[in-house]
Parts: structure tokens; C-alpha cells; sequence
């Protein structure tokens, strides 16, 4: 579906340059992970959710999710969305929903499943990598 709705040039440049994957706080944790030897495969499409982290044979799933795509403190930030509010809140919305049934479907089929907040990871990556070993025994 095309949206039509007038956005800035320069608006348009600075959301083409947002990445799916691969992003910093990816790349961190998985370097950090790396430096601890443990073992994992990254934005595995074969697991529900396409996980940014996946240990597989722990069948646990890590997530690190966008601030505003996935609705970090939604109640508060969706009421300062001023520009476009009728595409963006029912996008990230149906986001959060989306989010919540790969939990669950995950969860079902004996996953773990840890999200982060990118900011957790900028912030406190030890304590991201100490939660991810914990999960681990």
C-alpha cells in the first residue's frame, strides 16, 4: 500500500539511511558476544520473528528493537507524533501487536525469548550479555 502524504526531502533522506539490520547496538551486542565465545547465527529468517541473535541449539531468541519502531513508553511518545499521526501510530501499533505474537509463538515452540532496547545495549551491555548468559544454563 502507498502512502500518500507530503514529507520534507530531507525528512526522506534521513529515513532511507534506517537499517533493518545490522545496525550499531546489533553489531555491539555481537561483538560482545563474540569476545565471551559464545555461538550464534544473526537475523536467522527461518525462526519466527527473524531474531537479530539466535542461539540455536539453546533455542533462545534475542531481539533488539528501535525505540520508535517498536514503541518504547508508546503511551507517552505517541502523543508527541505530530507529523503523519494516521500512518505512524497505526504502523508501530501493528508492530507491537506483531512483536507480542512471535513472542507467543516462539514461547509456544520452547523458545526463550530476550528483547532489548537498543538504548539497554548503548547504555549497559554487560549487564544485556550477563542476562544472555543467565539464560544460557
Amino acid at each position: 500500500m502507498a502512502y500518500k502524504f507530503k514529507v520534507s526531502a530531507k525528512r526522506s533522506d534521513l529515513m532511507r539511511k534506517i537499517r533493518s539490520d545490522r545496525t550499531t547496538p546489533e553489531i555491539l551486542l555481537q561483538k560482545a558476544l563474540r569476545k565471551e565465545k559464545i555461538k550464534f547465527k544473526e537475523n536467522c529468517v527461518a525462526i519466527t520473528g527473524k531474531p537479530d541473535v539466535v542461539l540455536i541449539n539453546k533455542k533462545i531468541a534475542v531481539f533488539v528493537d528501535g525505540e520508535f519502531w517498536h514503541g518504547y513508553r508508546w503511551k507517552q511518545k505517541k502523543k508527541k507524533i505530530k507529523d503523519n499521526r494516521d500512518y505512524w501510530i497505526p504502523k508501530i501499533e501493528r508492530t507491537i501487536v506483531r512483536d507480542r505474537k512471535n513472542n507467543r509463538q516462539l514461547k509456544r515452540a520452547g523458545w526463550k525469548v530476550i528483547r532489548f532496547w537498543q538504548h539497554q545495549i548503548i547504555e549497559d551491555l554487560p549487564k544485556c550479555i550477563q542476562r544472555i548468559k543467565k539464560n544460557l544454563k
